[in-house]
Order: C-alpha cells, then sequence, then structure tokens
C-alpha cells in the first residue's frame, strides 16, 4: 500500500459528521470553553468533537443526537460484560439506596474481600488500592527501586504504563522509541528509564547485561496494549522472569489492560510465570476507578507500618472508595462465579469478528490485517487492533512495525476509518477495539456492513 494523503478526504468526513452530529457539535463548542479541547482524557476527543453521550448498556450507548452507536471501545476495553451490567449496577444501587455508597473516609470490609478475591487469583501475598492503572504502575515502579536501592527502569518500546514520570518514554514512535513523550519530564529522570524490544529475547538479554547493577525493575505488559494487543510469547516472559532472578530485578507485569480479560485472574498465571509484583485495574473496577498493586509480601509490606512506612503508597483520597470497592467486588465474584461462561464467549466473539472482518476487506481487495495474532499460550484474543501494512510480507510481531508509519498506515487506521465509521453509528478505536459479552453475532453483522460502507466512502 503506498503512501495517500487523506487532507481532502478527512475533511469531507468531518463536514459530512458535522451534519450527522448536529448537538453533539454544538456541546463540544460550548465545552471547549471551560475544558481543555472540551474534555478530559485526550482518546476520547475525536477531532473534530466525540459523540456526546446520554445514556450506555451493554454493546451500545445512545448520544446527544438519538443515535445507537455500537461501541467496541468499551470504557477503554475495561467493559468485558458490556456497558452497566445489572451484575455491578443492581448492587450498587443496593447500597446506595441503603445510604452507603460515598467516601466516608474510613476502611470497609468489601475493601478486604476484594483483595482476598484478588490474592487468591493472581498468587500475590499482599494487595493495595488506588484509583487508576497510571498510579498503580507508578507504585509498582516505586516499590522497586525502594526494594533494590536501584534507580533505573526497564520497559518495551511501544509500552504504555500511564502518564507518569517513568511511563512518559517510549511510547510513540519517532524513527524508533527512545525519545521522550511528554515535555516537562525531568532529564535526569528520563536518563534512568532503558527502553527495550517486545518479544526480543536476544535484545533483552543485552540490555540486562549492560544495566544490570543499576537497574530496579522490568517492567512490561504480558499482552502489550497500545502497541498492539501482542500476546507474549512465552519464551520471551521465561527469559526476562530468569535474567531478573540472576541479576536481583525486580520483574513487574502491567496487567491493567490484560488482567480478567482472558481468564478470571492474571495472565501471568496462563504463561505459567509469576511477576514479583503485578498492576491491574479496568475490568476488575466494573466500571469504577479502581486500580491494585499486589505482590510479595517482602515489597510491599515497604508501605506498612512494620515496614517502617519508607514508600509512601497512600493511593490518594478516594482509593478503597465505598461505592468503587462495592462495584468492583461485585464485579470480580461475578467472574469468578461465570467463568466458564464468559471467556470461552469472548474467545469465540474475538475468533469470529477477525475472520469475518477480514473477509470484509479481502473481499473490497484492501491490505489489513489483525495485530495481536493468537499463540499457544492465548489461541484468542478479545482485544482486536486493526492495522493497514504498506506491505503484505510484514510480520507485525512488535510495536516497532505496528506503530510504525513506514510499515503501518497509521491515518486510515487511526484517524480515517473512526470518521467514517462513525457515519454508522459504529465507534472503534485502533482499527477495532475489544469484545464484550455483551455483544451479538448480530452485532458483528453490523460492524461488517459498517465496514463495507465506510469502504465505499475511503476507497474513492
Amino acid at each position: 500500500m503506498t503512501a495517500r494523503n487523506y487532507t481532502t478526504l478527512i475533511q469531507t468526513l468531518k463536514q459530512e459528521y458535522r451534519q450527522h452530529s448536529p448537538r453533539s457539535a454544538q456541546l463540544q463548542t460550548q465545552a471547549g470553553q471551560v475544558l481543555v479541547d472540551g474534555g478530559s482524557h485526550s482518546l476520547r476527543l475525536i477531532d473534530p468533537f466525540p459523540p456526546r453521550v446520554r445514556t450506555a448498556a451493554g454493546a451500545y450507548v445512545v448520544d446527544e443526537d438519538e443515535h445507537q452507536i455500537l461501541d467496541f471501545w468499551q470504557g477503554h476495553y475495561a467493559n468485558v460484560l458490556g456497558h452497566n451490567p445489572a451484575a455491578v449496577t443492581k448492587v450498587m444501587a443496593e447500597m446506595f439506596s441503603k445510604g452507603q455508597g460515598l467516601q466516608t473516609g474510613f476502611v470497609e470490609q468489601n475493601q478486604a474481600e476484594l483483595a482476598k478475591m484478588l490474592c487468591a487469583q493472581t498468587g500475590a501475598e499482599r494487595m493495595r488500592f488506588t484509583t487508576s492503572g497510571t498510579l498503580s504502575t507508578m507504585y509498582a515502579i516505586l516499590l522497586a527501586r525502594a526494594f533494590t536501592g536501584r534507580e533505573m527502569v526497564m520497559k518495551v518500546g511501544g509500552g504504555w504504563h500511564g502518564a507518569h514520570l517513568w511511563g512518559l518514554k517510549g511510547v510513540h514512535h519517532h524513527a524508533g522509541f527512545e525519545q521522550v513523550d511528554s515535555v516537562g519530564v525531568p532529564s535526569e529522570l528520563a536518563k534512568d528509564v532503558i527502553v527495550t524490544n517486545f518479544n526480543d529475547s536476544a535484545r533483552l538479554e543485552e540490555d540486562f547485561r549492560e544495566n544490570s547493577n543499576q537497574l530496579a525493575c522490568f517492567i512490561v505488559e504480558p499482552v502489550i496494549g497500545a502497541g498492539g494487543m501482542l500476546p507474549a510469547e512465552k519464551e520471551y516472559l521465561q527469559t526476562a522472569r530468569q535474567l531478573c532472578d540472576k541479576y536481583g530485578v525486580v520483574l513487574i507485569f502491567d496487567e491493567v489492560v490484560s488482567g480478567f480479560r482472558y481468564r478470571a485472574g492474571d495472565v501471568g498465571t496462563l504463561y505459567g510465570i509469576r511477576p514479583d509484583l503485578v498492576t491491574m485495574g479496568k475490568v476488575i473496577g466494573g466500571g469504577m476507578p479502581v486500580a491494585a498493586v499486589g505482590g510479595k509480601a517482602a515489597i510491599m509490606d515497604q508501605v506498612s507500618r512494620a515496614g517502617g512506612q519508607k514508600v509512601k503508597f497512600s493511593g490518594g483520597t478516594y482509593s478503597g472508595h465505598p461505592a468503587s470497592m462495592a462495584g468492583a467486588r461485585a464485579m470480580v465474584a461475578y467472574l469468578i462465579e461465570h467463568e466458564d461462561e464468559v471467556y470461552p464467549r469472548l474467545a469465540k466473539l474475538g475468533r469470529v469478528t477477525r475472520a469475518r472482518v477480514m473477509d470484509v476487506f479481502e473481499e473490497a481487495g484492501v491490505l489489513a490485517r489483525f495485530a495481536g495474532e493468537s499463540n499457544e499460550v492465548l489461541p484468542d484474543n478479545s482485544l482486536c487492533m486493526l492495522v493497514f501494512p504498506r506491505r503484505d510480507d510484514c510480520n507485525l510481531n512488535s510495536p516497532d512495525d505496528i506503530l510504525n508509519p513506514e510499515v503501518c498506515d497509521i491515518p486510515l487506521g487511526d484517524e480515517v476509518f473512526k470518521l467514517a465509521m462513525l457515519l454508522e453509528d459504529v465507534h472503534i478505536v485502533h482499527g477495532l477495539g475489544a469484545l464484550s459479552t455483551a455483544h451479538t453475532l448480530a452485532d458483528i453483522d453490523r460492524l461488517c456492513e459498517a465496514y463495507r460502507q465506510s469502504l465505499k466512502r475511503i476507497m474513492v
């Protein structure tokens, strides 16, 4: 696929979208007068404006223009049961009806019960809650640095661990992943972040050898999210575990995306590998702002009174929030109880969706591929990033390929198709997004028809 200038097409799609959703357009203008870019999360702020949502249930949201939008964003990939599942909302409604739910500043039992379930499902010895994936990975890195007495952090190029100072390097592809991704990150701190390659064991061994005396931790997603929804190769994670043991480095699995997405627990268990620390968020919250850090007691106890409270992991005012803990406990309990129903359904939907969408593009003669193909550990993937390679011989097994504009047509997947699909009342992210148990085969029919109609607009 040769490079194409989409400027005119994008302007046409934006104009059609303004006509399609005038109320959302108007509300965006009003919001922009008080909110930066009209909202508080960049990924939600579609250019020229996002749908302004009134209600959400199951696979659909309804916007202010009364469009029934089929949604594959699903709460930043968090809603494995769809929007506002009864398993969670019923419990929370009952809680509020009893005069409970808002912040008290005290500790209540749901927090301990949730921690007990998460420890049992992941093998973690201790758990502590906070309110976002960003904070969970930040605290995990802080714990590792304190435990080892070392400064350096190793991560994977293309891996997203949140908008904290150790996370804002090596995220976006700038002819590689060595650059800092935000102004304001202290230059000395950025030097402490080593960026390695995903699924490249030889490079990983080399980076460990060169930095072992200064390396505090290696943080990695077993399924890399923003970098392509790619499952790690088992050999790669085994190598990581062996190297961390050899050099006394803390292994952190960032499972904010993957935790409870593939099983009722962590993905590390499926690989047969236990990290020293694990971070979770998204799915476990049941739609509420919940994240967690868990792991070995010797590391986690640096937060405790017995451990001298050396690490200030307070979690924030709203950590352990009563309603959030109730919602998360309800979600996690449901997923454990219904594990044999939920995860086979997600796997089947992933298989069917990928196959049928590929048929649409093959029929149209457009080169498209799904990143994150299955491997022996994760044979099916309900997280779907649709990419458009410029050649049909691309491997696409690393963020170095998927996020490289010389390898894949990034604007086509991230901007052009997003707008074209919204004109069909289908909301996608990174080419497609996430499946939930609320999606049906009829919804997949609608998705495929939306791609067909979008192709007619795009391939003129």
